[in-house]
C-alpha cells in the first residue's frame, strides 16, 4: 500500500456552541423572576440597551396575544439606521396595552419576622437576672426547626460563664414563644409544649419517653409498660400529634422565597382556553438612539466597532427573549391540547404525557421542552402547578396494557381506599394492591408502599385505631 499526501475538499456539519446560542439557552430556562434579574444585569452591562415606556390601548392586549407567535418568528436582519428612524417616528413596537389609565399599586408584601428576630424581640422586653448576652448567644445557635445545636458545656465555654448560668439562660429561652424552641431533642421539644394542651392526662409526660414505640405503632407495648388501657394510649397519641415537633419552621428564614409567580396563565373563556405568557415583570427593551451619531460619523474607529458589538449583543438579547416567549406559548398550547380534560374535569382525567410528545407537537427537540418547562409554574383554572406536573408517568392498565393511567390517578384511588377503610382494621399493603388490581390498576405491593410513603400515609400499624 502506497502512502502519500493529497488535498481534498470535504463538507461537514458541526454544531458550534456560540456565546449567543449559549445565552439563548440560558434565557429559555429562566423563570420570569430570574429573567427580570438577568435583564437588569444586561441593562447595567450594555449602554445601548434601554427600557421602553409603553402606552397601551384597549385592543392591544388581545392583539398582542394573537400575534405573539408570529412576531417572534420575524427575521432579525436589523438595519440600525431604519431602526432609529422608526424610533423618531414613534413606530416603536408595542407588546402590551393598558385598558384604563389609572394608578396601579404593585403587590408588595411585608417580610415576616424570622425566628431569630421574633425571639430577640421577646428577650429585650424581659427583665431578667441572667446574662442577656448568653440568652442571645443561645438564640443565635438555634437551627431552622428551633432546636439548640450546642451543648451547655459549649455555651458556657464560648460565653465565658458558669454552667449554672448557661442552664438559666437556656431555661429563659425555653419559656419564649413559640413553646418548644431551645429543645435539644424531640422528647424535650414536646415536653416544653405540654402547657398548650388543656387538662392532659397525668401519664402524658411519661408517655413521651416512648416515642420510638409510638413511631413504630407499638401501642400495646406502651400500654403494658405504663399499665394503662390501650384506648388511653391511643388518646395520648392523638394529643401528641397536636404538638409541633419543629416550632421554628412556622417563621420565615433569610432568603426564603415567599410566593410563586406563574410564568404562564391559562384561563377558560367562553369554552376556550386562552394562554398568556406572564412576563409583565420583565422590562421592555429597546436600543438607545443616542448612539446613532456614532454609527454615522465614526467610520472604521474603535468606538464604532464597540457600538456595533453592543448593538449585536442587544439585538440578540431581544431576539432570545422573544424566542423564549414564543417557545413557552407553544409548549403551553400543546399541553392544553393534551390535557384539556384535566383542565375541565380534574385530576382523574390527567393523561400520561412525555417530553417527546410535546416536542413532536411543537416541532423542537426534547431538551428544548425540558429547558422551557424547567423551574416554571403555570396558573390554571385548577390551581398553580409546576410545568413538570403535566408530564405524568404512565402505568399499564389491564392484562393487555391496551390503555394507560397516570401515577397521580393511582395515588388518588389509593387514598380513597385508605380513607374508606375501617380504622380498627386497616388494610395491609398487599390488600391495597389487590383492591387496585380489581380497578384495573395492577401494581405490586412494594409500589403501593412507595406511593403510600410519598403521600405521607403511615403503614398499617400506624393507621390502626383502638
Amino acid at each position: 500500500m502506497r502512502l502519500g499526501y493529497g488535498l481534498s475538499i470535504e463538507q461537514t456539519q458541526k454544531l458550534i456552541m456560540t456565546p449567543e446560542l449559549r445565552q439563548a439557552i440560558t434565557i429559555l430556562q429562566l423563570s420570569a423572576l430570574d429573567l427580570t434579574a438577568y435583564v437588569e444585569d444586561q441593562l447595567m452591562d450594555n449602554p445601548l440597551l434601554e427600557t421602553q415606556e409603553e402606552i397601551m390601548g384597549s385592543k392591544g392586549e388581545a392583539e398582542a396575544s394573537a400575534v405573539e407567535g408570529s412576531r417572534a418568528e420575524e427575521k432579525w436582519d436589523v438595519d440600525w439606521q431604519d431602526y432609529f428612524h422608526d424610533q423618531d417616528e414613534h413606530h416603536v413596537r408595542q407588546e402590551r396595552v393598558v385598558v384604563e389609565d389609572k394608578q396601579r399599586f404593585e403587590p408588595f408584601i411585608a417580610s415576616a419576622p424570622t425566628l431569630l428576630e421574633h425571639l430577640l424581640e421577646q428577650l429585650h422586653l424581659q427583665k431578667v437576672s441572667v446574662s442577656l448576652s448568653v440568652a442571645e448567644y443561645i438564640v443565635g445557635n438555634l437551627n431552622d426547626s428551633g432546636w439548640l445545636t450546642l451543648s451547655l458545656q459549649d455555651i458556657a465555654r464560648e460565653t465565658n460563664v458558669s454552667l449554672e448560668t448557661a442552664e438559666k439562660a437556656l431555661a429563659l429561652v425555653q419559656t419564649l414563644d413559640p413553646l418548644g424552641v431551645g429543645a435539644r431533642d424531640l422528647e424535650e421539644c414536646l415536653r416544653l409544649q405540654l402547657p398548650l394542651l388543656a387538662d392532659y392526662p397525668p401519664e402524658l409526660p411519661e408517655f413521651i419517653k416512648h416515642l420510638e414505640d409510638l413511631a413504630a405503632g407499638r401501642l400495646q407495648r406502651i400500654a403494658h409498660v405504663l399499665k394503662i388501657p390501650i384506648n388511653k394510649v391511643q388518646e395520648m397519641a392523638d394529643l401528641i400529634r397536636k404538638l409541633d415537633p419543629k416550632p421554628g419552621l412556622r417563621f420565615s428564614s433569610l432568603g426564603e422565597v415567599r410566593y410563586v409567580v406563574p410564568d404562564v396563565v391559562i384561563e377558560e373563556i367562553g369554552g376556550e382556553f386562552i394562554i398568556l405568557v406572564n412576563d409583565l415583570t420583565v422590562p421592555r427593551l429597546g436600543i438607545n438612539k443616542a448612539y446613532r451619531e456614532v454609527l454615522s460619523h465614526e467610520e472604521g474607529t474603535d468606538t464604532r466597532k464597540f457600538v456595533e458589538q453592543k448593538l449585536n449583543a442587544a439585538a440578540w438579547l431581544i431576539r432570545s427573549i422573544e424566542q423564549r416567549r414564543l417557545t413557552l406559548y407553544k409548549v403551553a398550547n400543546a399541553i392544553v391540547k393534551w390535557q384539556t380534560e384535566f383542565f375541565r374535569y380534574g385530576i382523574r382525567y390527567l393523561r400520561p404525557l412525555t417530553l417527546r410528545d410535546i416536542a413532536e407537537e411543537v416541532g423542537v427537540h426534547e431538551s428544548t421542552v425540558s429547558r422551557a418547562t424547567s423551574n416554571k409554574y403555570v396558573q390554571t383554572p385548577r390551581g398553580i402547578f409546576e410545568f413538570k406536573f403535566f408530564f405524568a408517568n404512565s402505568m399499564g392498565r389491564g392484562p393487555n396494557n391496551d390503555s394507560s393511567i397516570t401515577t397521580e390517578e393511582i395515588k388518588r384511588a389509593l387514598r380513597d381506599i385508605i380513607t374508606s377503610e375501617d380504622p380498627k382494621s386497616p388494610y395491609s399493603d398487599q390488600k391495597l394492591a389487590d383492591f387496585l388490581k380489581a380497578q384495573d390498576m395492577g401494581i405490586s405491593r412494594r409500589t403501593v408502599a412507595k406511593y403510600r410513603d410519598e403521600m405521607g400515609i403511615g403503614a398499617t400499624a400506624l393507621r390502626k385505631r383502638y
